[in-house]
């Protein structure tokens, strides 16, 4: 298993294709881990260098709590490893905000940008629908170091499936693997860290970004989660958006065919 050694963690990383391709640079969301992008990457690396990896407290990076964390630092530091001058930025949730974070922060490290039911760091807190509200507060009562695992089921049920949707009315495959990719995380639940933000954050700079971007969001995400969709397409310069019905957070894992087509395409069309 390859891991790059840097201050404080040993990141867990894989890399596909050929190494002069164009990258993507692949980064998952909060319930998952790298494997989120496993239906991807084939047809991803068929004319790209795909990489991925674990930030620090998912998978199977491991790090120590006490060393302050830099997403930003890291994704480049993957990048710097494999010799990658400049790459798309592809992230999924926690990481659609780190890929926006890393084209403020380096820009000429940044090809494109893509997120999936992302929003940008520093963004105002908004209110939550009564329903979202009580699965929050369910989710706050589980103590990580007393029942992690049962805090990662709940997490899992809430964002795969949506606060509008039942997991028993979904495809049991599906829901069977939201489940398996948020399950390595439950050995970091109760990992503690100090995160080095973007400062300022990305929120009120996002004009600032001048490499296009395709901002994705899943029909039956969090209302909150649509409402950084409605704003990223506002406030990027140079924005595609793409709303998959019948999907929620993780819309390359419920529905992989039509995620692999749509950006796909887009990076077609816009020569990355």
């Amino acid at each position: 298993m390859p891991h790059l050694t840097v201050p404080g963690a040993e990141l867990y990383y894989e890399s596909d294709g050929h190494a002069s391709a164009p990258a993507l640079l692949l980064i998952p969301a909060g319930i998952a881990t790298l494997r989120m992008w496993d239906a991807q990457v084939e047809a991803l690396a068929a004319a790209h260098l795909v990489v991925r990896y674990d930030p620090r407290g998912f998978g199977a990076t491991r790090h120590d709590p006490a060393v302050p964390i830099s997403n930003r630092a890291d994704a480049l530091a993957v990048l710097d490893h494999l010799g990658v001058d400049r790459a798309t930025v592809v992230g999924s949730s926690r990481g659609g905000t780190i890929a926006l974070d890393v084209a403020l922060d380096a820009p000429d490290r940044v090809s494109g940008v893509v997120t999936i039911g992302a929003g940008p760091s520093g963004f105002p807190e908004l209110p939550l629908t009564d329903e979202e509200h009580r699965r929050i507060d369910e989710l706050d009562e589980v103590d990580p170091a007393v029942d992690a695992r049962r805090l990662v089921r709940l997490e899992t049920a809430l964002w795969a499936a949506g606060p509008l949707r039942l997991e028993d009315d979904l495809d049991p495959g599906f829901v069977r693997r939201a489940h398996e990719l948020n399950e390595p995380n439950i050995a970091h639940a109760a990992d503690d860290g100090t995160m080095v933000p973007l400062d300022p954050p990305a929120y009120g700079r996002l004009g600032d970004i001048r490499s296009p971007a395709l901002v994705m969001v899943g029909e039956y995400d969090l209302s909150t989660t649509r409402s950084h969709y409605d704003h990223l397409l506002e406030a990027l310069p140079d924005a595609t958006g793409f709303c998959f019905q019948d999907a929620a957070h993780l819309p390359n894992v419920e529905r992989p065919d039509e995620f692999t087509h749509v950006l796909l395409d887009w990076l077609g069309e816009r020569g990355l």
